[in-house]
């Protein structure tokens, strides 16, 4: 008679919970929503106007990922994404001139003109970068991991990746070494449905990204990471299961970006009337600006205040961009390993 295979209850996935929010948490989350919202339909315009050149990847449409996770982890714990990125810098609190004077080249940038949209790196906020090769990030920051295991620290890496990285090999050799040595990783997958192009069901073998992980006994999570509040409570679940020592774990964030993979993508291979109705039923800001308003914490007005002081601040940040001076000569001789 055959043996009965063993359960292994950790490699399954389960559905995250739903957090809730205090007034000041859905004031905080909103608020910063709205900067990397407003930033980033600033620099698609910038973009248009040539003052933005190379690639450009915007992150609308997928703002509640960032900014719930980020309002888990503390001071130490590292971040490090794709090139998808400018939100991730504004959510760790890098500046928004300084992330604006990056993408337009400027000697005031965060890597001094010469990273641009995809490279930037603030070692100040545990930011390790943009990464433009596709899934190279995650190798990185599964070392980042294992670095705060050797120092002995208790610091956690938010490692950040896409639906189509996660078809990389070099993400399953990550896994792998996450799991042997229990590493203190949090994997998320911002799962926004179609990578560069292709929708995931046409891509992938296995559509639930939770599962990733499973035949390394990782355990993972199925997100709604158009819901700040669901975000949140995994990534505090999560972020604590890599404190405890137990290893890595995988969160699948489903999400979905408004505008094409980059500036040149006309994203043809969806209907408009796809892209509205994810708008008009999930828009992860909007959700937040309704349940405000219905729980009158807020009015109309003073959410447009906001709006106002976040869309000021954004033009600040493009005039001094764009007005700054270009990186001396001698920055080609800089930063370069011999």
């Amino acid at each position: 008679m055959a043996a009965k295979p063993r359960k292994t209850s950790r490699s399954k996935s389960k559905k995250a919970p739903i957090a809730e929010f205090t007034k000041e948490q859905d004031f905080s989350a909103y608020r910063e929503m709205l900067l990397i919202r407003r930033f980033e339909e600033k620099a698609g315009q910038l973009y248009g106007m040539g003052q933005i050149g190379g690639f450009c990847h915007l992150y609308i449409g997928q703002e509640a990922v960032v900014v719930g996770m980020q309002a888990t982890i503390g001071d130490g714990d590292q971040v490090i994404t794709s090139y998808r990125d400018h939100g991730h810098m504004l959510a760790c609190g890098m500046e928004a001139k300084g992330v604006m004077a990056e993408l337009t080249g400027r000697e005031n940038g965060y890597s001094r003109g010469k990273g641009g949209s995809m490279h930037m790196f603030s070692r100040e906020k545990d930011f390790y970068g943009g990464h433009g090769i596709v899934g190279a990030q995650v190798s990185i920051g599964t070392g980042l991991a294992f670095a705060n295991q050797y120092r002995g620290n208790d610091r956690v890496s938010l490692t950040y990746f896409g639906d189509g990285a996660s078809n990389q090999g070099q993400v399953y050799e990550s896994f792998n070494m996450a799991e042997l040595w229990k590493l203190p990783v949090v994997y998320i997958i911002e799962n926004n449905r179609y990578a560069m192009g292709t929708a995931v069901k046409r891509s992938s073998a296995l559509t639930d990204f939770s599962k990733r992980g499973a035949s390394f006994n990782i355990p993972g999570m199925q997100v709604d990471g158009m819901d700040v509040r669901a975000v949140n409570a995994a990534g505090e679940e999560a972020v604590a299961y890599c404190r405890a020592g137990k290893g890595p774990i995988i969160l699948e964030m489903q999400t979905y970006r408004y505008r094409g993979h980059s500036m040149s993508d006309p994203a043809k291979y969806r209907s408009k009337d796809e892209v509205q109705k994810m708008r008009a039923e999930h828009d992860p800001i909007e959700q937040v600006k309704q349940r405000l308003i219905a729980k009158k914490w807020a009015d109309e007005a003073e959410l447009k205040a906001i709006d106002k002081e976040i869309r000021a601040l954004v033009s600040d940040a493009a005039e001094f961009a764009q007005n700054d001076n270009e990186p001396d000569v001698s920055e080609l001789y800089t930063d370069i390993l011999r």
